[in-house]
């Protein structure tokens, strides 16, 4: 069984400490997010690592749970919608400008995979379409693409480029082409109609994907720990 091991990461974009997980000694790095909320372990702790187990004992893939900053962001009903957008997009700049770049060193790799489920999902999609150069695979699971609802009462740019269903259909196609992308739900998610919406898009935008809509499965743990290991197994067998 692969070793999982802790660490905290500096970032400078943050001013704080961020805690990640590793599960692995070797493979492709696989960033992966918790859902709303979520410790850093959560991943792990929902057996969501255990379902793709045997790719990491393998050596085909290498996790990497990173910490959010969701209870300092959207989901802290406290804080001005100007703080919350200020504070996630410094984490967005976290994610691109020094861990994906630490990952790159560590990995030896150009690119990244990004993973999630939920909200969880939601943090994978928007690093993926926000920095295509940096990811190679995203695998949402029951993801949202819009943070308007926790974002109210704004206009905000800083909103519309951290919600892909808006950003987009403005971005140039050419971008995505080497990326493979996987967006996964069922006919019981809540998150049905907006998987089904951001398919449209990149179908409209001519962007190749993988629109996944499994059967009597809700939003849930078990939904994503079945489909998981089928997606990681695909491209990473």
């Amino acid at each position: 069984m692969a070793e999982t091991n802790h660490f905290e990461y500096y970032s400078n974009n943050l001013s704080k400490n961020i805690k990640v997980e590793v599960t692995g000694s070797w493979g492709y790095p696989v960033l992966m997010f918790p859902s709303s909320g979520g410790e850093y372990t959560q991943n792990r702790d929902f057996l969501l690592n255990e379902s793709v187990m045997k790719f990491v004992d393998a050596g085909k893939i290498k996790l990497y749970n990173v910490e959010t900053i969701d209870n300092l962001s959207f989901y802290d009903e406290h804080l001005p919608t100007d703080v919350k957008i200020h504070n996630y997009d410094l984490y967005m700049q976290f994610i691109a400008t020094e861990f994906i770049p630490f990952l790159q060193k560590e990995c030896n790799t150009h690119r990244v995979a990004v993973a999630g489920v939920s909200f969880g999902g939601y943090h994978a999609a928007n690093t993926a379409f926000r920095f295509p150069d940096l990811v190679s695979h995203l695998f949402a699971m029951s993801a949202t693409f819009n943070i308007r609802t926790m974002t109210p009462l704004s206009d905000d740019m800083r909103i519309y480029f951290n919600c892909p269903n808006e950003f987009m259909p403005g971005e140039e196609t050419w971008k995505y082409k080497h990326m493979h992308i996987v967006l996964s739900t069922s006919d019981w998610d809540i998150c049905l109609g907006r998987n089904k919406e951001m398919s449209a898009i990149l179908n409209a935008k001519g962007i190749d994907h993988w629109y996944d809509e499994k059967q009597w499965i809700s939003h849930d743990w078990p939904l994503w720990r079945m489909v998981f290991p089928e997606y990681v197994g695909t491209y990473f067998n």
